[in-house]
């Protein structure tokens, strides 16, 4: 009897195995195929799950993941904000049926604070500040939760790690935030770091987030392109036809002043935008255009300069017909295209593109520098 019993556990821990790896092979598969802008096929992976597993939140939450990194790599375009937060408040209410049974349950505790998290990082993209403040007040807790029921979980670090820097970073670098995080637990920029790291080295389902999350923190709040670069690198190699990873990779260059690397990277993102390769829109063209212009304009290589910040101004107009002021490209773009007259003898051409740049929004003293250039002799 003894043996028998014996048996029967040994099957049904085997059992137990085999439909642990399953899930775990459909869950990374679908990741995999999110960050490298397989959407179809991760909706495919993640119906699979749902009918699989329908009382797992993993499921519901990755299918929102895919809107999520389709807001990212066209991050101008809101037009799918309201499905993305209609789809993470789902897997909150999902989340929370579950807990009303199980409190403890770490899946619904895990995936109800990353839905929260995520939640907020659109508002807080979008400038909607009490809002975000108040979905990283409620995630916290539960992530909190998560790591006493599974002090193993190192997926629950991309959690501490955004909630520490950006509860330090951001009242930084937007005081109008501030009072709103008077009753928020304090924040720790280097802490966060080394939590998003620890997740990004051992994370099982986090660690690309992690690793995306630093590498742009670490360039543009941070200005240590040398770390963010471990992280973009790592990124590109995994998914190399991933316009945002590869944006940062080039802007990375950039930061460091190497424009002739960065140029190999934008050059790349040019050809993948012209075969129409998903992800590549105009958007990302436009600023490829702009450093490979701007390699050519420190080379004193003049007339390519020209002709790439040329293209980069027209495709900047056709962009920005809705928009109510313009980008930086578009200004400095212009900025150079007259500097560049100027320095060829072309003084009436330059004063026009100057006059264009006072017409345009301030961006980082342009129109003072359009002014000197106005009253400067080349």
């Amino acid at each position: 009897m003894k043996k028998i019993i014996l048996i029967l556990l040994l099957l049904v821990s085997v059992l137990s195995a085999q439909k642990d790896a399953r899930f775990d092979s459909l869950v990374s598969s679908g990741i995999y195929q999110i960050y490298g802008l397989q959407f179809e096929q991760a909706e495919e992976t993640f119906k699979s799950v749902l009918t699989e597993y329908p009382d797992h939140p993993a499921g519901k939450f990755y299918e929102a993941m895919i809107l999520w990194w389709k807001i990212i790599i066209d991050f101008s375009n809101t037009q799918l904000d309201e499905a993305f937060i209609d789809q993470v408040t789902e897997v909150v209410d999902y989340c929370d049926e579950i807990l009303d049974e199980d409190p403890d349950n770490l899946d619904a505790l895990f995936f109800k604070g990353g839905a929260l998290g995520f939640r907020g990082r659109l508002y807080a993209f979008r400038k909607n500040w009490f809002d975000a403040a108040m979905d990283g007040k409620d995630a916290l807790p539960l992530v909190y939760r998560a790591y006493e029921v599974d002090p193993t979980n190192k997926d629950v670090q991309l959690g501490f790690g955004i909630y520490n820097y950006y509860a330090a970073a951001i009242p930084e670098h937007f005081p109008i935030v501030e009072p709103f995080m008077i009753f928020f637990p304090e924040g720790d920029k280097e802490k966060g770091i080394e939590q998003l790291k620890l997740a990004a080295r051992e994370g099982k389902y986090s660690k690309f987030e992690a690793r995306y999350t630093l590498t742009t923190l670490l360039l543009n709040f941070e200005e240590r392109p040398a770390e963010a670069m471990i992280f973009a690198k790592q990124l590109v190699n995994d998914f190399p036809d991933n316009p945002a990873f590869q944006r940062y990779y080039g802007r990375i260059y950039v930061k460091a002043g190497n424009y002739n690397q960065a140029s190999v990277v934008f050059e790349d993102i040019i050809a993948k935008c012209d075969s129409g390769m998903p992800g590549y829109s105009s958007w990302i063209k436009r600023e490829a255009l702009y450093y490979i212009g701007m390699k050519h304009y420190r080379k004193a290589e003049y007339k390519e300069a020209k002709s790439y910040f040329e293209e980069c101004r027209n495709l900047s107009i056709s962009l920005e017909i809705d928009r109510d002021e313009e980008t930086g490209f578009f200004i400095n773009s212009t900025l150079h295209s007259g500097n560049i007259e100027d320095r060829i003898g072309s003084r009436e051409k330059a004063l026009k593109y100057y006059e264009e740049v006072l017409d345009m929004r301030e961006y980082k003293n342009s129109h003072e520098k359009a002014e000197q250039y106005i009253g400067k002799k080349f």
